[in-house]
């Protein structure tokens, strides 16, 4: 009988950072789920991943949530490692952003982070082990300007991590943020920034490669919140 492989979800599947950890962690051997609302990507990852399962999935509805992660156990077993990597936000000041878009950045943000980590909490409480990755923004801690949408949702979301590494921790389940400070290289970012050269963006593959990291670490010495930036980023 083969040996069941672990499962990895990456909730939030985009180009970027999404794209990253699916690969890095299908080229650890994992089992992977992919979540997302747009079915571009997700389908191609599906296509170029073996042993990947693409899953249609809105993660601020616990309806969508509940029926995807069913499907998930049913398909590759129980989840090993969440990487939740679905964030959303429009960006203007508080007189020009609606309610509307304050609540959906806060529901993809912190709520569906919610949804979906306890789906897997209860498994990884009764194998007393997993990883919870959140990847989350320097926006957590400051309210800029033009952020009074985004950055309520990810210092929401940031809490929301702290709150459970803290509580989840002693069950032997691991719970990270990684804070990524800077602009991320794709396409849309390279055609909005013209001219600024390749060490000014954040490499997608560089954030997915400390994700894995953590979910490698002795618990001994676990890290809960680690900052991705290049070196010419102002902090």
């Amino acid at each position: 009988m083969a040996e069941r492989k672990p499962v990895a979800v990456v909730a939030g599947v985009g180009p970027g950072n999404g794209a990253a950890l699916a690969r890095r962690f299908a080229a650890a051997g994992y089992g992977l789920a992919l979540l997302s609302r747009s079915p571009a990507t997700r389908g191609e990852l599906e296509r170029e991943l073996e042993g990947a399962r693409a899953y249609d999935c809105d993660v601020g509805s616990a309806e969508a949530v509940a029926h995807a992660f069913g499907a998930i156990r049913a398909d590759l077993g129980e989840v090993d490692v969440l990487l939740y990597n679905a964030g959303s936000g429009v960006f203007g000041d508080v007189q020009s952003i609606t309610p509307g878009q304050f609540e959906a950045a806060w529901r993809v943000n912190a709520y569906g982070g919610l949804l979906c980590s306890r789906q897997v909490i209860p498994a990884m409480q009764a194998a007393g082990r997993g990883s919870i990755v959140f990847i989350g923004a320097t926006a957590s801690r400051r309210g800029g300007p033009r952020s009074a949408a985004f950055a309520p949702a990810k210092a929401a979301q940031r809490s929301l991590a702290e709150s459970m590494a803290r509580s989840l921790w002693p069950a032997g389940i691991q719970v990270c943020l990684i804070v990524v400070d800077g602009v991320v290289d794709l396409p849309r970012t390279r055609q909005a920034m013209p001219g600024k050269p390749d060490r000014f963006f954040i490499q997608p593959a560089a954030v997915a490669q400390i994700a894995f990291e953590l979910t490698r670490q002795d618990p001994s010495a676990w890290s809960f919140e680690v900052e991705a930036r290049p070196f010419g980023e102002s902090w």
